[in-house]
This record gives structure tokens, C-alpha cells and sequence, in this order.
């Protein structure tokens, strides 16, 4: 399917992966990009670059949220893709001697953001009977031996209200996806890993949003897909026995 033309809205798209989405959705598959995040000037960056739109966001607030998908759908048109990739990470050593507020501030961020931006962006989605969304994941969802409790449990609240979602929307032809990223150098991962650990080149979550977006993957929605150590083209070719057999999810094993 060509994306030419389409619009995709992008949060977090001011720095680090969410810029190289809204990078590649643009120059790679000639999307119209709405790019959106809480910074101002790095969202603007971002959409000079892209001939897009940028739109300073917080998505923990509903009215910020509604008013960021109404801008988007005025300057460029309906939303065809959303990409709710806004996160913000905390490094914890101890969880018991954090103020309840900071903790609970990455739960905000990262999973009722998530929320509100699918809110926003479903019912329209739902009239034209069309759209995808794609959410930001992450293996500190599910790999053992994560530091950080906010984040971990926040991501494996995004993994379960993608898969949820998904069942929901099923009927109405709107595929929901949950990706991993990987391990990418970012602003967000600072010098918290050393230089030998596994790091993900950057470019491949990019690649595989735009795959996503491109309907190739559609009968994959609900699953957890990782940017590199799932390879596109296998996924296409197997995505009957994925779904057959349940994989590409996170299941408890017994």
C-alpha cells in the first residue's frame, strides 16, 4: 500500500526514536507528519526538516491531548496512523525512597498518555474505517532482571492495553501494535549501559513503523513485534502460523 499523502500523527517525535519516525514516515514513504511533543523548540526542529507540523503537547492532559489531534486533523487532514511513542524513563535504585509523585509521573507519562492519545484519535479513525495506531514498547515490559519499577511496570501496561485494544477495535478494521525498539542510544538511555551492551541500530524501528503503517502486517495486529529481532519479511510470510499459534505475544507459561 503506498502511504503517499497520508497523514501520521507522531508524539514524542522531538528527539531520539520518535524523531527518526517521524523522519522516515516523511522522507521514506511520503507521509504528512503532525509532530508532537511537551518541548517546543525540538518538536518545531523536527517538523522544519519534514515540511510537517509540529505541536507542543503534554499527553498526560485530556484537553492538551484533544487539541493536539484537532491541530493535526486542520493542517493536514485526517490521522491514518498514530504513533503514541511519547515516554520518559526513571533510573531508580531504591523504589521504596522515591516521592510517590515522581513515580508515579512515568505511569502518567507512559501509559495514561498512551491512553488519552488513543482516545483522541479512535473515533475518528472508527467513521472513516480506517487507521492504525502503533505503540511504543519495551522488553523492560517482560526481560528479566529490569532496574526500574516504574518503567517496567508502565511498559508492561502498554503491552496489555495494545493487545486489549486491539481486540476492541478488531471489528472496526483499526490494527493496534505494540513494537520494542530495541536498545537505542538516546537522550533517554543517557550513560546508563555501557558501550559493549546490545545496542539496536536506530534506524530500524523507524523502518518498521513504516512497514506497519503500509498494511503488509495488518493481520499481525494485537502482537508484539521487536525492530530487530523480527525481521519484516518473515513476519509477512508467516503471519497465519504467528496467529495460529500465538506468537509474537507475552504470555505467562505454565
Amino acid at each position: 500500500m503506498s502511504l503517499e499523502g497520508q497523514v501520521a500523527l507522531v508524539t514524542g517525535g522531538g528527539r531520539g526514536i520518535g524523531r527518526g519516525i517521524a523522519l522516515e514516515l516523511a522522507t521514506a514513504a511520503g507521509m504528512r507528519v503532525a509532530v508532537a511533543a511537551r518541548t517546543a523548540e525540538q518538536v518545531e526542529e523536527t517538523a522544519r526538516e519534514i515540511d510537517g507540523v509540529a505541536i507542543a503537547t503534554d499527553v498526560t492532559d485530556p484537553a492538551d491531548v484533544a487539541r493536539m489531534v484537532e491541530t493535526a486533523e486542520r493542517e493536514l487532514g485526517p490521522i491514518d496512523l498514530l504513533v503514541a511513542n511519547a515516554g520518559i524513563a526513571l533510573w531508580e535504585e531504591d523504589a521504596w525512597t522515591l516521592e510517590p509523585a515522581e513515580w508515579w509521573r512515568v505511569l502518567e507519562v507512559n501509559v495514561l498518555g498512551v491512553y488519552l492519545c488513543c482516545r483522541a484519535v479512535i473515533p475518528g479513525m472508527i467513521e472513516r474505517k480506517r487507521g492504525r495506531i502503533v505503540l511504543t514498547g519495551s522488553g523492560s515490559s517482560y526481560l528479566p532482571g529490569q532496574g526500574s519499577t516504574a518503567y517496567g511496570a508502565s511498559k508492561a501496561a502498554v503491552s496489555r492495553f495494545g493487545e486489549t485494544l486491539s481486540v476492541q477495535l478488531e471489528p472496526h478494521g483499526i490494527p493496534v501494535f505494540t513494537i520494542s525498539p530495541g536498545l537505542v542510544r538516546t537522550q533517554m538511555t543517557g550513560d546508563r549501559f555501557s558501550d559493549d551492551a546490545p545496542w539496536t541500530p536506530p534506524e530500524l524501528a523507524p523502518r518498521l513503523v513504516r512497514a506497519l503503517a503500509g498494511g503488509g502486517l495488518d493481520k499481525l495486529t494485537g502482537r508484539y513485534i521487536h525492530a530487530e529481532h523480527d525481521d519484516i519479511e518473515d513476519l509477512i510470510a508467516r503471519a497465519d502460523e504467528i496467529v495460529a499459534d500465538d506468537l509474537n505475544a507475552i504470555r505467562l507459561r505454565r
